[in-house]
């Protein structure tokens, strides 16, 4: 049996009360981008929505035609649209030379000045390669939808393709609030933060000082929990935020590990722990604790380019995880015998895998963008959803989506069921050889 630990950290947290009603789990893209679509159409204060990038194609011209659309059935309606700066001015990885997203942001405003959206680039550091806005969390009205995804075609699943990420509607106006005083005071009021969709927007490189400023101002911010409840003992969340090393978001994530009695699940899509994830992992298996890790095939991965198309050196990624988790496999090979420990490959034809997020003995559960890789550990602005769910009132949703998860994954049973270095095609095989004699993989598990 699992020795028991206590909670202190965890169940003093304030947290907002919430119904099982106000809860919703979504399973599918269609699902998160028909709901989002919705819910921007019937808005009515407020339409807040961060994320990575908005990118420009057809889901992404739907959602600014959506926005527009709202914002001319009611001009009063506040809208604010938040994106990766460094992500916006940049074309996808591996295109060719484009003018990023932010042009098109420029273009529509100049089409219509009077229903321009407002755009916002924010840098959380002077380069993309050290840190992004990984803020996950739509406020419409009192209502927040909180995904991993992004907003373009694949995870809005606008086309024949998708991404597979996490979709949750949950219904707190305390929660709303805070999330938007949080982008408020600490991201729209900031120096270094500007409308995209101006002309008149200033260089990055003007803006190194403003920069480190919000940096450092981001490593001290918070959502505002003063008038949560302290001393509520039901179905309730807290919001947490974090950016660097040791921060608030990443000590809460590895206590919530350290005091599982029973069982974790765990998905990310990217096999990649940071060292302090790693050892509260092992620590679970010592005490005896049940741990599922939900990961996606190589072949899930969204880097992952076919052996018959052109290689380049990003695609190199999706089998440096699997080696990664071939290791762990590996070294847990008693436990997953056992079936202690329970690895599962995600995998639905060509479509990719994205899903993050952490279940702990069927009473917490943390909503998150996080990759649980080194980057979201220290360099990524990161957020999070904690819910306290002390009477099992979501166990039913839980399983609906984890069912749903495991409709496409298969279970590893030993580490000789993924492949070898050898068995990769000739391009990768060189170049994670060549990567690891001088020791750059370790760098790259770091930054990417």
């Amino acid at each position: 049996m699992a020795l028991l630990y206590p909670r202190p950290s965890l169940e003093q947290l304030p947290r907002f009360p919430l119904s099982a009603e106000s809860v919703q789990t979504l399973t599918s893209a269609a699902d998160f981008r028909h709901t989002l679509l919705q819910l921007i159409a019937t808005a009515r204060q407020r339409i807040y929505l961060t994320a990575l990038y908005l990118q420009e194609d057809d889901a992404g011209r739907e959602i600014m035609a959506a926005l527009k659309a709202a914002r001319q059935a009611n001009p009063q309606l506040d809208i604010r649209v938040l994106v990766d700066r460094h992500r916006a001015e940049r074309g996808l990885i591996g295109a060719a030379k484009q003018a990023g997203n932010a042009g098109w942001y420029r273009a529509c405003s100049e089409a219509d000045p009077a229903g321009a959206i407002p755009v916002y680039g924010v840098p959380v550091q002077t380069r993309e390669l050290f840190g992004v806005l990984h803020l996950k969390g739509f406020v419409l009205d009192d209502t927040v939808l909180y995904s991993g995804a992004s907003l373009n075609d694949v995870y809005l699943q606008r086309h024949d393709k998708y991404r597979h990420d996490r979709y949750h509607l949950l219904h707190s106006r305390e929660l709303a609030d805070a999330m938007v005083n949080l982008l408020r005071q600490c991201l729209l009021s900031s120096p270094a933060v500007h409308r995209l969709d101006q002309s008149d927007c200033p260089p990055t490189r003007s803006l190194r000082r403003e920069i480190r400023l919000l940096r450092k101002q981001l490593t001290l911010s918070r959502y505002d929990l003063s008038h949560a409840a302290t001393h509520h003992f039901g179905l309730a969340v807290t919001p947490l935020v974090g950016i660097g090393r040791n921060n608030q978001l990443n000590r809460h994530l590895l206590e919530l590990l350290a005091t599982a009695r029973e069982q974790v699940i765990i998905c990310t899509p990217y096999f990649n722990f940071p060292k302090a994830v790693t050892r509260e992992i092992n620590r679970l298996i010592l005490r005896g604790v049940k741990v599922d890790i939900i990961v996606g095939d190589k072949t899930a991965n969204d880097f992952f380019i076919p052996p018959q198309e052109s290689f380049k050196v990003i695609g190199a990624l999706p089998y440096l995880y699997e080696v990664n988790l071939r290791r762990f496999a590996k070294r847990h090979r008693s436990a997953l015998l056992r079936q202690q420990l329970k690895l599962h490959l995600w995998q639905d034809g060509g479509n990719s895998y994205h899903l993050k997020g952490i279940w702990v003995d069927e009473r917490f559960h943390l909503i998150t963008g996080n990759n649980l890789n080194p980057r979201a550990f220290s360099l990524d602005l990161e957020n999070a959803l904690l819910i306290h769910d002390p009477q099992g009132e979501l166990v039913a949703q839980k399983r609906r989506e984890l069912d749903n998860i495991h409709r496409h994954t298969r279970p590893i049973l030993q580490h000789r069921e993924l492949e070898t270095v050898r068995q990769y095609p000739e391009s990768v095989r060189k170049l994670l050889t060549r990567l690891s004699r001088v020791r750059i993989d370790r760098l790259l598990y770091r930054i990417l």
